[in-house]
């Protein structure tokens, strides 16, 4: 660019040169120069600077796009040099300047000095004495002496072959610039996550660039990874109009960028678009551009940015809570919640959908969350293609069971961590209702052990990320994560990304289904316990159980009780609900809802329904609502084994004369005598073998009956393993699971999972001896279907001893149990179930040979102290152990060695008086 003054230009001089000081912006040429001033309230005000008396060479200039009649003219010799030596010495410093001449076009010639006065280094002289600009001497007046200073400083230049003067003419400093790249992608793929050095050579916006790329010359456009900052749009009439605060986000950019010496990270290239993050020895202009507010972040190229998205969002976030600038009218989502609401710990009660979960928040409230930001598996297809068959979405739609089961395996009945991420406001029904209608939902994001479990089912590929426009807030607070792991699940083809082909469950469901039902009843009856998750309640008593292993859905109503009816439509009108039945209900679902569960079906009803009774994690549900004064006992429990179990249990509900016996009145004396005579204590002893005993005086027994099946179950058992010998490792234990468990002894037994801390650390419960081990998973593998509890069921049963108490004090408790083991372990002993109890049945046993009773001998001893029971039919055997508690107390055996239970000593013991 040539910069030398002409004579209509030199008759117009400048009467009085003014000092004047700005901030180097940018150098256009060895001889030119753009100088701002100092930001007040936005973008400064800037002019260009050409240096009087003095050219350099013109830079290379790309030809106009559309004209093909004009051709890119490339450097002259030297210029980009003298560009770098100005660019490198005052880029972004301070300097002084005064305008000599002013042309009418408007051009301004003049000096320029390095620092805040004339004393400062003068630029035309610097560049004249390296031989990189030559003097214009047409019209130098020779009595100026500044003037003569450039042409000595030229004449030195020469004299020593510097720069221009040089032989060889300098072709050598012509550069290859190369306006485009042809194969853009496979230039970004070369590059990847390599910094290439460059130089910017100007700022669209705060978000684009042009930069020159090192060594090659390459100038190309960079677009900022993972944001994007207000632009400015050109009008109809060619004008630009900018958006609030792009003058203000480009400037940021420039005043930090412009002709800077940075490094890129090339890291993408969609669409011909070269996509990147520039780094400055003074820090990451993404970061900062989102830190000032001066920019968003943007989901689409965010996944590419290779400094970590957190980041990114972390600093947009800094900007948000502080309102700055594109920012300033920002309200938070959750702005509007107390932080109680925002974070809190729940319970997890139900899996409702894919997305959805019902909790129980710490005050007994229930709550829906819906996972952020993720879309559950849905129907692309045709609904119901079979027009006979009802469509049920769990089982239709692909991948809609397998999400469900994962979350209920992962959540149900457990805690986790809820962050609130947004509350999506309801929406209404169109007039045409082409749009649904939806209540408020709390959308949040949900953890279990540091797991976020949106991700971790979009992971798997049973879920999608839902896509925002840009300027939706509303999304969960991890979205980057849930893209990313949406792009892995897309890589690994997982789930609905699978190209296989998709998983078909075929449900039957016979609920109501009276023909059905009776086909599967011998079936599910000879099975004995059966595995089932309870998939619905519809009250206390009535459920709807899925049969994995049988692929059913059957209603199930619960045996032996009757509890109170739910309201429902019945031909007459509605049938209102009777007292306590939403209690019994809610009581059953949090139970029981959704778990696994394992059913014993007795028989089914006329309308096809199964009846029988349900354990859970060996609690009878029958009984547990019994207990809990939820439910009668119903006099078709008379034939079942737990008749005497349920007639405890509701004594002691109407002691406690709670909710279903709050009106409950005791019956007059004569009745009760009369009932007595009638209801007598059935002593019928049976033989068992004491496999266990716990530190709490519970016991684990097995029948001596079917102890030859035991054996013969475990001898073919072990036999097919030695022939078939389990891969250590390939067995991934889960709570709950039946496997086989290598014990102490070297042998294979039957177990069953009860935690699972870590692959060294799985809790196992012997189902056959009732013992518990910690143990490494390389000592458990898959229990063969064969020797499953349907084939035997588990022959350890819990049980503990009727009419005593257990010592609470550790020491005394423990002296007690040494006496039970040295006494009855692994032998066998004769068993009378007296009553039941909120874990298991209490019972007496006595010794085979001389038929003492266990319990009573250590009452006795003085080991322990007798726990009165009210039941009528009861008296006698507590009359015998308070005797034998009289005559502890005599001997002042153990516990009464004072004579008399004093309180310190009822303190020590455990014991209240």
């Amino acid at each position: 660019m040539a910069s030398a003054v002409s004579a209509q230009a030199q008759a117009n001089p400048v009467s009085v040169p003014t000092l004047q000081r700005g901030i180097v912006k940018m150098v256009l040429s060895g001889c030119a120069v753009i100088v701002r001033g100092q930001p007040r309230g936005g973008p400064p005000p800037e002019r260009q600077i050409n240096l009087s008396n003095v050219r350099a060479g013109a830079l290379a200039r790309r030809a106009a796009q559309g004209q093909t009649e004009t051709k890119d003219t490339p450097d002259e010799p030297w210029a980009f040099q003298a560009r770098e030596f100005l660019r490198k010495k005052i880029i972004g410093k301070e300097v002084c300047f005064t305008v000599e001449i002013k042309t009418p076009q408007g051009r301004e010639y003049g000096m320029v000095y390095l620092g805040k006065d004339t004393s400062g280094e003068n630029i035309a002289e610097s560049l004249v004495a390296e031989g990189l600009a030559t003097v214009r001497r047409e019209g130098l007046r020779g009595n100026n002496p500044e003037q003569a200073r450039l042409c000595d400083l030229e004449d030195q230049a020469k004299a020593s072959k510097k720069g221009i003067w040089s032989e060889g003419g300098g072709a050598h400093t012509i550069r290859d610039l190369k306006y485009s790249i042809e194969n853009p992608r496979n230039f970004v793929d070369s590059h990847h996550q390599k910094p290439v050095n460059a130089i910017i050579e100007h700022v669209r916006d705060g978000s684009v660039v042009r930069a020159l790329l090192l060594p090659d010359y390459y100038l190309v456009t960079v677009m900022l990874s993972g944001v994007k900052c207000p632009t400015f749009k050109r009008e109809a009439d060619g004008t630009e109009s900018p958006e609030p605060f792009a003058a203000e986000a480009k400037f940021f950019t420039e005043s930090r960028l412009l002709q800077r010496d940075v490094q890129i990270i090339l890291e993408s290239c969609p669409n011909q678009i070269i996509l990147g993050t520039i780094l400055h020895p003074n820090g990451n202009i993404t970061e900062l551009l989102l830190k000032e507010g001066f920019a968003r972040c943007v989901d689409w190229s965010m996944a590419v940015y290779t400094q970590g998205a957190e980041k990114l969002r972390a600093a947009e976030r800094s900007a948000k809570e502080r309102k700055v600038r594109i920012w300033k009218d920002y309200v938070a989502p959750t702005a509007n919640l107390d932080q109680k609401d925002r974070q809190f710990v729940a319970k997890v009660m139900q899996v409702v959908n894919a997305d959805a979960i019902v909790v129980k928040l710490n005050s007994g409230e229930y709550k829906t969350i819906h996972l952020s930001s993720i879309r559950p598996p849905r129907n692309e297809g045709e609904k119901n293609k079979d027009k006979d068959k009802r469509f049920r979405p769990l089982y239709d739609i692909p991948y809609m069971f397998e999400a469900r089961e994962f979350l209920r395996k992962k959540l149900i009945g457990k805690k986790v961590n809820v962050t609130v991420d947004y509350i999506r406001a309801a929406t209404t029904a169109t007039e045409t209702g082409t749009i649904p209608a939806f209540p408020e939902r709390t959308c949040a994001t949900v953890t279990i052990g540091g797991i976020n479990i949106a991700e971790a089912l979009v992971s798997k590929g049973l879920a999608t990320v839902i896509r925002y426009r840009q300027d939706d807030d509303q999304r969960s607070s991890h979205y980057d994560e849930l893209l990313a792991a949406e792009a892995r699940a897309i890589k690994n083809g997982k789930g609905l990304h699978s190209k296989k082909e998709v998983p078909i469950h075929r449900v039957a469901d016979i609920s109501g289904d009276t023909q059905k039902a009776k086909q599967f009843l011998p079936f599910l009856q000879r099975a004995g316990r059966s595995e089932a998750v309870v998939e619905y309640v519809f009250s206390g008593s009535r459920l709807k159980l899925y049969m994995p292993k049988e692929t059913c859905l059957i209603t199930f109503l619960l045996a032996g009780i009757e509890c109170p009816r739910s309201s429902r439509n019945i031909p007459g009108g509605m049938q209102v609900a009777e007292p306590f039945s939403e209690e019994a209900m809610l009581f059953t679902k949090e139970l029981v809802l959704q778990r696994e569960v394992e059913v014993e079906v007795e028989s089914m009803d006329k309308a096809g329904n199964f009846i029988g009774w349900l354990h859970i994690e060996g609690v009878n549900l029958s009984v547990a609502l019994v207990e809990s004064a939820l439910s009668k006992v119903h006099f078709t429990a008379e034939r079942s084994s737990y008749y005497k179990t349920l007639l405890s249990a509701e004594e002691a509900a109407r002691q406690r004369k709670e909710k279903l016996w709050a009106n409950y009145e005791e019956k007059p004396t004569e009745e009760v005598a009369q009932l007595s005579e009638e209801k007598e204590r059935v002593a019928n002893y049976r033989p068992v073998y004491v496999t266990e005993i716990t530190d709490t005086l519970h016991f684990y027994t097995q029948d001596v009956e079917t102890g030859a099946q035991l054996e013969n179950l475990m001898e073919t058992m072990r036999a097919e393993i030695a022939a078939q010998p389990p891969v250590e490792g390939s067995f991934t234990p889960r709570r709950g699971d039946y496997c086989i468990a290598k014990f102490a002894d070297g042998e294979w037994y039957r177990a069953r999972v009860e935690k699972v801390e870590s692959a060294a650390k799985v809790h196992v419960f012997y189902i056959d001896y009732g013992n518990r081990e910690v143990v490494s998973s390389t000592r458990l593998a898959a229990l063969p279907p064969a020797f499953s509890t349907r084939t035997l069921p588990a022959q350890a049963t819990e049980y503990t001893f009727a009419f005593i108490q257990v010592p609470q004090d550790e020491d005394a408790r423990a002296d007690v149990v040494d006496c039970v083991v040295r006494d009855i372990q692994n032998t066998q002993c004769l068993l009378n179930v007296e009553y039941g109890g909120a874990s298991c049945p209490h019972v007496t046993l006595q010794f085979t040979d001389s038929k003492d009773d266990v319990g009573l001998g250590l009452v006795k001893e003085g080991l322990v102290m007798v726990e009165v029971r009210k039941e009528k039919h009861l008296q006698k055997m507590v009359t015998e152990y308070l005797n034998g508690q009289e005559s502890a107390k005599s001997a002042r055996l153990n516990i009464w060695r004072y004579g008399d239970f004093r309180a310190d000593d009822a303190d020590e013991f455990g014991y209240s008086r």
